[in-house]
């Protein structure tokens, strides 16, 4: 019976540019910058990546539909690139991608490495993405704001919770993550705000306002990965180990008939509890210490909250409100300001995730960082609430 690949991949390096509007930089020069942080980071030459993964979304503004242009910016040598794509998950799954191929033994190092240019695209928001034959035609219709606002009152409505309530736990998030913003020089957005203007900002799909919103943003991010032996023949001693990696997407069900009532992801409670069974976790409210969750809106975030069965169903307003989640929380969550002050190049997007916790635990995340790191939590979402795929990875101390 599989088990999985607890603590047999070993993050060796990483690297992540700064998230913001470049202008004058193309996905070329992102990808170098990621790239040569990471290499750096794992102390290797380039020649010793046997294979490597890019994720990125929109090839039109990006780099294309192949993966030729990782291994010709990079100059790979003749080594086999994937170009993979899964919505805001394409991130995640490169990492995934390139943390079986080690698993496996089917190489030693591995690369993945996701990036975007957003701001390229001219929106405001995220372009319209196709939807392929097999979605509905009110897709074409479907906003991302207007869906998410959905899944706001679908929430309200379960859990018998006041929209002001709603409202003031949202804006909280929003709150938290822009502080936890301002802490990081690498983050998109650095300014702290107050839940004043949260609450009196425009609505953009009621009750989603403009501070609940994640922004439009260009930026890259790299993993390398190898087996922990080589991590520690490689004079590495704070070896940072994948510990779980699973990835759930919608087969449908969501959207075809009433059995799911729009408030929660269905993916995410699945995705989790696989998650926590390959990494041995039987306590998530007591054992994670960190947690990076897609942020796209704060609504989803305080959602998800309970689909990784850290909040109780129903509870996470009241978390989010007693600071249970805020830098100085018990659990924080996006302590380097998530999707929504980080920014959200949608490629690069679940590897940045993956960035935070390398730097927590090893005790790196400077202003940021907090006391005895053991597990660190990234989710993950691409899609819709009714129609999406979603990736919960843990990763931790080597032998902890």
């Amino acid at each position: 019976m599989a088990s999985g690949i607890r603590d047999k991949v070993a993050i060796l390096g990483m690297g992540c540019t700064r998230f913001g509007e470049h202008w004058n930089m193309g996905a070329e020069e992102l990808m170098v910058g990621a790239f040569e942080e990471a290499l750096a980071d794992a102390g290797i030459e380039r020649g010793q990546v046997e294979a490597a993964w890019l994720s990125t979304c929109l090839d039109e503004v990006s780099v294309g539909k192949s993966g030729l242009p990782l291994s010709e910016t990079l100059r790979l040598d003749y080594i086999p690139v994937s170009r993979v794509e899964n919505y805001c998950a394409s991130g995640s799954d490169a990492f995934r991608s390139a943390a079986y191929a080690v698993a496996a033994g089917a190489c030693d190092i591995a690369l993945a490495l996701g990036v975007e240019k957003l701001k390229d695209t001219g929106f405001g928001g995220l372009p319209g993405l196709t939807a392929g034959t097999s979605a509905p035609l009110w897709w074409s219709n479907l906003t991302a704001p207007g869906s998410f606002a959905q899944l706001a009152s679908a929430y309200r409505a379960k859990h018998a919770i006041g929209r002001d309530d709603l409202k003031r736990a949202m804006a909280h998030i929003s709150v938290k993550s822009h502080a936890n913003g301002a802490k990081n020089p690498k983050a998109h957005l650095q300014r702290a705000i107050t839940e004043d203007e949260v609450l009196n900002a425009p609505l953009i799909a009621d009750p989603l306002g403009l501070y609940d919103c994640c922004g439009v943003s260009d930026g890259a991010a790299a993993a390398i990965l190898t087996t922990p032996e080589i991590a520690r023949a490689l004079g590495k001693t704070d070896v940072v180990a994948v510990k779980a990696l699973q990835l759930a997407g919608s087969n449908g069900i969501e959207e075809q008939h009433n059995s799911w009532d729009g408030s929660y992801f269905a993916t995410a409670r699945i995705a989790a509890t696989r998650a926590y069974r390959e990494a041995g976790i039987e306590r998530p409210r007591e054992q994670i210490s960190l947690v990076e969750c897609h942020d796209c809106f704060s609504v989803t975030e305080l959602v998800t909250l309970e689909d990784l069965h850290i909040s109780p169903e129903g509870g996470a307003v009241k978390d989010v409100l007693d600071g249970f989640y805020d830098a100085d929380g018990a659990i924080p969550c996006q302590i380097d300001g998530g999707l929504k002050c980080f920014g959200h190049p949608i490629g690069a997007s679940g590897i940045r995730m993956l960035y935070e916790m390398y730097l927590q635990l090893q005790g790196r995340a400077g202003a940021r960082q907090r006391p005895d790191v053991r597990f660190g939590l990234t989710h993950n979402l691409g899609g819709f609430p009714a129609r999406n795929v979603c990736s919960v990875a843990i990763v931790g101390q080597l032998g902890r």
